[in-house]
């Protein structure tokens, strides 16, 4: 592909520099990362970390920023043609479908081993992998693809052009909207995690009554586990991503557009709220309620609710971010403050005794 077809599909500004390694007219024959790059490469220059990279890759052309150019004191020698663009990283994915498109994870039509309930309504153009089981009274929307192994229950709904990768299983009732993603091993409509004492010590089983609703455009990460409701729904609402190896409990509500990071647990009856960032390893308490646009470092620990929209909080437990990193910043001196207080203690000590003495 010549640059400047590439250019005009980014509706990037080119920029060739003097003594350039290539021009408008250049071949780009593959994507790479601007630290390996070499001739006939294209790469990109999002994350201000990588920018040192820049006056001495060997790629042929870089996307980047509008207000990026050259450093002043650059080393002299050939330079990559410039892409300005508005978004270097969303211009690059593009780039990277066009070099590397996107294979189905199964191939067209239905394989002869899986098992398909005649109740179950299949729309047009569905792809059903070996051993997929789709239970009594299913759905599956047109375009839609049921990976090898996936396990649907009964009456469980699958919306169009959505993707279960190999393995998925979505328990009955459950409901799943249009351009869904769920990689392998996601379980939807598990059990929640309802036992009620009893007076011996053992506990009863509650009955795990409600379902699973995943809204449109949703992404759920491999070997998440996302707990059927009591009563009613378990929630994620539309365009919320979730990455692996997450925990979401019975009765929680994931905010649309949120993002939560590998291994978060929610606990029971949580309720997260719109455009959230959720980082890696955190833990909510159950029934606490958590306001829209909250941004929440890692591995932090959620013991109450957020109930002002926009804060960040981090730690264990969390605190409003700048209240947090003060107290962080006091643990390295907690040894030498503990010493100088047992200190004081003793010195306070005789001088009480000496003063009892004077009284004397």
């Amino acid at each position: 592909m010549k640059l400047d077809q590439i250019a005009q599909l980014l509706h990037a500004e080119v920029e060739v520099p003097e003594h350039a390694r290539g021009d408008e007219q250049a071949e780009i024959r593959r994507v790479a990362k601007i630290e390996d790059a070499g001739d006939g490469d294209i790469t990109f220059l999002a994350n201000p970390k990588y920018a040192k990279h820049l006056p001495s890759t060997q790629a042929t052309a870089v996307i980047v920023g509008r207000a990026v150019s050259f450093p002043r004191d650059a080393p002299p020698g050939p330079r990559p043609v410039l892409l300005h663009v508005d978004d270097p990283y969303v211009s690059f994915l593009k780039i990277l479908l066009v070099y590397s498109p996107q294979q189905p994870p199964v191939p067209a039509g239905v394989h002869p081993s899986a098992v398909i309930h005649p109740s179950a309504l299949i729309g047009a153009d569905v792809r059903i992998g070996a051993w997929a089981v789709i239970g009594e009274r299913c759905t599956v929307g047109e375009g839609s693809i049921i990976g090898h192994g996936v396990v649907l229950g009964d009456g469980v709904s699958v919306g169009a052009r959505t993707l279960l990768y190999h393995s998925v299983v979505v328990r009955e009732g459950c409901r799943i909207g249009d351009r869904v993603i769920i990689q392998p091993g996601a379980v939807i409509g598990s059990d929640g995690f309802g036992f009620a004492p009893r007076a011996d010590g053992t506990f009863e089983k509650i009955p795990q009554l409600g379902i699973v609703v995943i809204e449109d455009d949703v992404e759920i990460g491999a070997n998440c586990t996302i707990d059927r409701a009591t009563l009613g729904e378990t929630c994620v609402r539309k365009g919320a991503k979730l990455d692996n190896l997450i925990q979401i409990a019975h009765n929680v509500v994931v905010g649309q557009h949120t993002v939560i990071a590998a291994q978060t647990g929610v606990a029971g009856s949580t309720k997260i709220g719109a455009g959230c960032m959720i980082g890696g390893q955190v833990g909510f308490v159950g029934h606490i309620e958590i306001a829209d646009r909250t941004k929440i470092g890692a591995q932090s620990g959620i013991h109450k609710s957020i109930t002002k929209p926009g804060e960040t909080y981090f730690g264990y437990p969390a605190a409003p971010y700048r209240e947090a990193f003060r107290m962080y910043g006091a643990l390295p001196q907690l040894s030498e403050l503990v010493a100088t207080v047992r200190e004081l203690k003793r010195k306070v000590a005789l001088l009480e005794e000496e003063l009892r003495r004077q009284a004397t």
